[in-house]
Formats: structure tokens, C-alpha cells, sequence
């Protein structure tokens, strides 16, 4: 009898219609992604005007630099642990992600995970 999910698999995989056919890239192309994630992600930050730095050290604000390259960088090693290229070895997968990541923390991040401060008292 045929082993269709094994067929399924190796078909996807010849045809390059998930990504799987360039399942070897290198070290070098995974930092690179990694890189290109990190960079794109606080630019697209810093032009939604997102803050550089936090107001304070111990403070729960969003800024460009703390929870917006750490997305990105989360949402990629998805997608390499899957296997899962896109295009140009990872290159435009952590460009789109960057971009992504970028847009969550500007619009949906405060509603996603809000602050404590944000929340009831509870020395009331």
C-alpha cells in the first residue's frame, strides 16, 4: 500500500512548493538571515517612530531595540527549524519578518502583552 503522507512529502519537496527543496544552507546564510532579521525589523521600528530606548531601565515600554529584533529573531528560527526557506536562503523571509515584527510591536504588542501599570492597582 502507498505511503501517502511519506509521497506527499517527497513530491512537496522535488517541486520546491513548500520550500523544502533547499533544506542544506549553510551557517553562514542562517547568521546572515539572522542579521538581515535583526536590522530590518528596527528600522521599520524607528521609522513607525517607535522609541530607540526605553524611558527607564526598569520600565515596561516598548522601544526598538528590546522586544522588536528579539520577534524577529523568535518568528525566524520558526521557520529555519521548519525548514523552511522562502527564497534567496532565508534573505527575503527575514526581510518580511523584520517588517513584521516591526508593525507588531508598534500596533498590537500593548494590546497582546500589556504592562502592569496598564492593569488594575493592586496595592488599592
Amino acid at each position: 500500500m502507498f505511503d501517502l503522507v511519506h509521497f506527499t512529502v517527497n513530491l512537496a519537496a522535488a517541486a520546491n512548493v513548500y520550500g523544502l527543496a533547499n533544506i542544506t544552507i549553510g551557517y553562514f546564510d542562517i547568521v546572515l538571515a539572522y542579521i538581515v532579521a535583526i536590522i530590518v525589523s528596527i528600522i521599520i521600528a524607528l521609522i513607525l517612530r517607535v522609541p530607540l530606548m526605553p524611558s527607564s531601565r526598569y520600565s515596561f515600554d516598548v522601544s526598538a531595540i528590546y522586544p522588536t529584533p528579539i520577534i524577529a529573531i523568535g518568528v525566524l528560527s520558526f521557520f529555519l527549524v521548519l525548514n523552511y526557506t522562502f527564497a534567496f536562503n532565508g534573505l527575503l523571509l527575514a526581510v518580511i519578518i523584520g517588517v513584521c515584527s516591526g508593525l507588531f510591536v508598534k500596533y498590537l504588542f500593548n494590546y497582546i502583552f500589556p504592562s502592569p501599570s496598564q492593569g488594575e492597582d493592586v496595592n488599592e
